[in-house]
């Protein structure tokens, strides 16, 4: 049986050295790690042993009780926050670590909104219990307030209190109980599927440090854990990561959801088919070839040169959806002696890595722009470019990454006639939902423009984010409606709907009411209660809003939302005036209407008249040359 366990936690909270734990004990490793003897097994990156925090997610393989677990340990940084996303798309249950010392720290209450929205079965370990003054109960109690009312101390297996607690969750297992009493393995086998569908939550506490209670929670693990992989279904699975080995290969890992793969089989993944010229198990940074694997392994093949994190592979087609989205930008910086290709191929390779970073080349200005969590992350990046491109980059500080949208449905008109070049677009243009992205509805005949053609101009629409016209960021949160077009047998070459597609886009654009959006934080935020005042005037003061405060106890809970531009640096005031006792989680809530959008638009200075990419003019030909017609007057002059 082949389980793959993920292993999660606010930074800090003890998760490497739980991992060393864990495979010391299952005879993995020889000797246990720690992290600030900077010798861990996992955490074996250059950039990991110096900080003493994880960045990157890796794997380890245990044998146990007849069982193959994958280990992941992922990074407990919020910069390093869509690394860890990627690894719980492809774990069969988690580890959530709590801190004995901090409790739910903000951080935490991330991971485990990211876990219920994957729906990742969850175990909970409280660590660093060997710290004086630590309260189980009360963190037992605050895990339960701030995170499920269904975890349950599994400590001492089946006490009459666990054995309360699983019967009020289950009527048929209370009728058994009332009238046969007690049967062991039929509630062991009750509450393994009541963790499965993510019912209950078992929880045990020990000191990873002191190798207390570790092994105790991992046979608790093994006893309620099962996978039910189909070997004999078609071979299907999910690419979750990208590496680059030493010689420049592309590696490509893997979660097999069903049936088998050999060496030098074919798979098809994005309407490719490409064949596998090796299969890897790894372990750390180490690896074993293998010629063939199994519904349920996690490994890593060489072969597959365009698949991206997220793709499914063979008869998983649909691509994963990751909800955590960089809300920054920055400019990278080097030296003029270093050629602009060679940075931009190393970047590219790093994007492979890290789809979230978005690499971006702006050719008019002739920058390269990334996407990022925080300042955290762009410290390691630049760690990263000169260990393995031997490249001296920098960045310049952050900015927000705002978007934009509209507010009325519009008709937008394109037409790019040039002697001997044809093409015609009209677009409707509406509104969509908050932060669902751009929509692609097909309303043309093909008896008025070739399907051919049809599908060059959806194409086009997703084959790049769109300008507004606001500040040039990003259009997002529009439905489009492709209506009408043409082309012309000998005349439409490439390229042509290209160009008539953006200039429809740009064109219904111009006659619409522009909004411009910026990224918002979900907040919840935990403190005593003669602090409440202080952090309800910072958070209108942050131009943020909130729900009625809930107390609990001496304490006072609020939830809101609120800007990124203004609550990105809070933590830090936080933390000073709550002297480090107060708890604030920040998620990514999605892009909402800017709250300063004039003084951004002016800040930004973009002219949209000027954009070098977009132009809302029409191309039209007569008399062998071809003349533009303004945007204003395009509807008029079309041919359609």
């Amino acid at each position: 049986m082949y389980k793959t366990i993920g292993i999660l936690a606010h930074v800090d909270a003890g998760k490497t050295t739980f991992s060393e734990q864990l495979l010391y004990h299952t005879n993995s490793i020889r000797q246990r790690g720690r992290v600030d003897h900077k010798d861990t097994f996992l955490d074996h990156h250059a950039i990991e042993k110096q900080r003493g925090i994880t960045v990157f997610a890796e794997q380890a393989v245990i044998s146990y009780n007849g069982s193959t677990y994958t280990l992941i340990d992922t990074p407990g940084h919020v910069d390093f926050s869509p690394e860890m996303e990627r690894a719980i798309q492809v774990m069969d249950y988690a580890v959530l670590i709590i801190s004995a010392v901090d409790g739910v720290e903000g951080h935490t209450e991330t991971v485990w909104q990211l876990l219920r929205k994957h729906q990742v079965p969850t175990f909970f370990f409280i660590n660093k219990t060997d710290r004086e003054g630590t309260d189980i109960k009360n963190i037992l109690s605050e895990m339960r307030t701030q995170l499920s009312a269904d975890i349950f101390d599994f400590t001492s297996s089946f006490t009459e209190e666990v054995i309360e607690f699983i019967a009020e969750r289950d009527e048929e297992l209370l009728e058994t109980y009332m009238e046969s009493g007690f049967e062991q393995a039929l509630w062991l086998k009750t509450l393994k599927t009541m963790i499965h569908d993510n019912k209950v939550f078992a929880c045990t506490s020990g000191s990873a440090l002191k190798d207390i209670g570790v092994m105790d929670f991992f046979e608790m693990l093994d006893q309620l854990t099962e996978t039910t992989y189909n070997e004999t279904d078609d071979f299907a699975a999910r690419v979750y990561k990208i590496r680059h080995d030493d010689n420049g290969k592309r590696i490509t890992f893997l979660k097999a959801l069903s049936g088998t793969l050999r060496v030098r089989e074919e798979v098809l993944y994005g309407g490719k088919s490409e064949k596998i010229t090796q299969i890897r198990v790894y372990s750390g940074n180490k690896y074993k070839a293998v010629e063939q694997v199994h519904a349920g392994e996690l490994f890593a093949v060489t072969g597959l040169t365009e698949a991206s994190i997220g793709d499914g592979i063979g008869s998983l087609q649909e691509q994963a959806i990751f909800n955590l989205i960089p809300t920054l930008k920055s400019k990278v910086v080097f030296d003029p002696s270093l050629h602009v290709k060679d940075v931009l191929s190393c970047f590219r390779h790093l994007d492979a890595e890290d789809p979230s970073l978005r690499v971006y080349w702006d050719e008019h200005f002739q920058e390269i722009h990334v996407h990022v969590m925080g300042v955290i992350q762009l410290e390691v990046l630049q760690e990263v470019v000169k260990e393995r491109f031997q490249m001296d980059v920098a960045f310049e500080d952050p900015k927000i990454l705002y978007k934009e949208t509209i507010g009325t449905p519009v008709i937008g008109y394109g037409h790019f006639e040039p002697l001997k070049h044809y093409a015609e677009v009209h677009l409707k243009i509406e509104p969509g939902e908050r932060n669902s992205g751009i929509t692609f509805e097909n309303a043309c005949h093909a008896n008025d423009l070739s399907i051919g053609h049809q599908n060059l101009v959806r194409t086009h629409l997703f084959e790049r984010d769109h300008h507004g016209l606001l500040t040039g960021s990003a259009l997002t949160d529009v439905k489009i409606t492709l209506l009408t077009g043409r082309g012309h047998n000998e005349h439409t070459a490439g390229g042509d709907f290209r160009e008539a597609t953006y200039r429809a886009l740009r064109q219904g654009l111009e006659q619409a009411e522009n909004i411009l959006l910026e990224p918002y934080y979900d907040f919840k935020i935990k403190v005593a209660t003669e602090q409440i005042g202080r952090v309800l005037s910072d958070i209108q003061q942050a131009s943020g809003n909130f729900g009625p405060p809930e107390t609990v106890g001496d304490t006072v809970i609020i939830s809101g939302k609120v800007p990124v531009a203004t609550f990105m640096n809070y933590s830090t005031t936080f933390a000073s005036f709550t002297h480090g006792k107060g708890a604030l989680s920040l998620l990514f809530g999605g892009y909402d209407r800017c709250h300063n959008e004039e003084q951004i638009i002016e800040e930004i200075g973009y002219d949209k008249d000027a954009d070098p990419e977009y132009t809302s003019t029409s191309i039209f030909c007569a008399k062998g040359k071809g003349y533009a017609v303004p945007w204003q007057e395009a509807e008029q002059a079309m041919h359609c």
